[in-house]
């Protein structure tokens, strides 16, 4: 099968967006399908923000990939790109001969997907990555009713497809509610279970000490931005250390809300028990994750959270805000959710699973972890993929919009 991805967020750019792509192609490659992805122009300054070579990644001799033209746009991790839509793109497409085309986001080069499809007449699908409504807190003023235009704009969007998935019952179930109306399902982001693995026995010992982490080590990993609530965690810290004396908060990741974050760790006394460590790769990201005690995550504007499935994959409990997909995805046998206006309630959470021996003795952070990595291992690689083939033979056949999907990829 040929397959042509179009997509707004992609590498070098960090985010979970370009996680699952990248490693969906990979496998559909491996798996001998073409792969034809398009997606916005990068410049060696985004490469390095990412802490990354100049180079397109690896991903087979059947995946080749098409960069358009596009200006910088402003975003959290200084490396978004924004492709300006001409409708004029479909030749480069056709000689791809694709059999189905799949949008995963709806700027510049998703509208790109809808015109070459409809130009084309090739089957359409599409992924819904955004819980948009999370980012209404850029707007000045008016931040509900901006919401619900976004929510309202994008099921628009996605009304023009064949078949759309997103990667919770929370976010389908948001769109549904602003008016999108198409067959669709839920389908998780794929997860590298073999990479992001659990500790074997000692390890996490022996690389808290290689990595100087201490024994009591809550991670977040991700873009350092505005909608990642990250000052929760950094505001439940004070309270967090009264009650875990020697407890620290590692960040991973990087965006423009780092020195505001530094600075609010100034401001409460708590620096020297927060770590910035920067961008990793996901071999590093791993090893940090079978490192850590506890995961944490206060974002009221995820989809789902790919980091967070990595995190469980490698025994990991978490703490999450209660809100949204992280209702489903952190059920109480993997973790703790907290009200995410309420540092003190996360500063409670965290203690509890601190407190309790640690992960390779037993007891109730063992439980958890062990109950993350078999939830996590739903969302491997070759389930997801056997998904999207699925999808994309029903599609090509011209049966995406009647049939019922034979697999269910959601965490309900």
């Amino acid at each position: 099968m040929r397959v042509a991805l179009f997509t707004d967020s992609f590498y070098p750019e960090l985010g979970g967006i370009q996680d699952s792509i990248l490693i969906s192609a990979r496998e559909l490659g491996a798996r001998g399908h073409a792969v034809a992805i398009f997606a916005p122009a990068a410049t060696p300054r985004d490469f390095a923000r990412g802490n990354l070579a100049v180079a397109e990644p690896a991903l087979g001799p059947t995946v080749e990939i098409h960069r358009l033209f596009a200006l910088p746009m402003p975003g959290s991790t200084g490396q978004s790109r924004l492709v300006l839509p001409t409708g004029r793109r479909w030749p480069a497409v056709a000689r791809f001969r694709p059999d189905v085309i799949h949008s995963h986001t709806f700027l510049g080069t998703g509208l790109e997907a809808l015109a070459v499809a409809r130009r084309l007449r090739t089957p359409l699908v599409g992924t819904n990555h955004w819980a948009i409504g999370g980012f209404s807190l850029y707007a000045p003023m008016a931040r509900d009713a901006v919401a619900r235009g976004c929510w309202r704009t994008l099921a628009r969007y996605y009304n023009h497809f064949d078949w759309v998935s997103a990667p919770s019952q929370a976010t389908l179930a948001d769109m549904r509610a602003h008016g999108f109306r198409r067959p669709g399902a839920v389908i998780s982001n794929p997860i590298d279970t073999a990479r992001f693995r659990p500790p074997a026995p000692g390890e996490r010992q022996a690389l808290k000490a290689r990595l100087g982490l201490g024994a009591a080590t809550v991670l977040y990993a991700g873009r350092l931005a505005r909608e990642k609530r990250i000052d929760v965690l950094l505001r439940a810290l004070p309270s967090l250390l009264r009650a875990v004396p020697g407890a620290e908060l590692v960040l991973a990741g990087h965006g423009t809300q780092r020195p505001a974050l530094e600075a609010l760790a100034q401001t409460l006394g708590i620096a020297g028990s927060v770590r910035f460590i920067g961008t990793l790769d996901h071999d590093r990201l791993a090893e940090l994750c079978r490192a850590a005690d506890v995961f944490a995550l206060a974002s009221t504007s995820e989809s789902q959270s790919m980091v967070l499935l990595q995190a469980m994959s490698a025994g990991l409990p978490a703490v999450g805000a209660r809100h949204g997909p992280l209702v489903e995805y952190i059920p109480p046998e993997v973790g703790l959710l907290a009200d995410p206006d309420c540092p003190e309630a996360f500063a409670a959470a965290l203690a509890t699973l601190l407190r309790a021996p640690e992960a390779e003795g037993g007891g109730l952070r063992a439980a958890m972890g062990a109950h993350a990595t078999r939830a996590a291992s739903r969302f491997g690689v070759g389930s997801v993929a056997d998904a999207w083939q699925d999808v994309y033979a029903r599609a090509a056949r011209g049966e995406a919009a009647r049939a019922t999907p034979n697999w269910s990829l959601s965490c309900a």
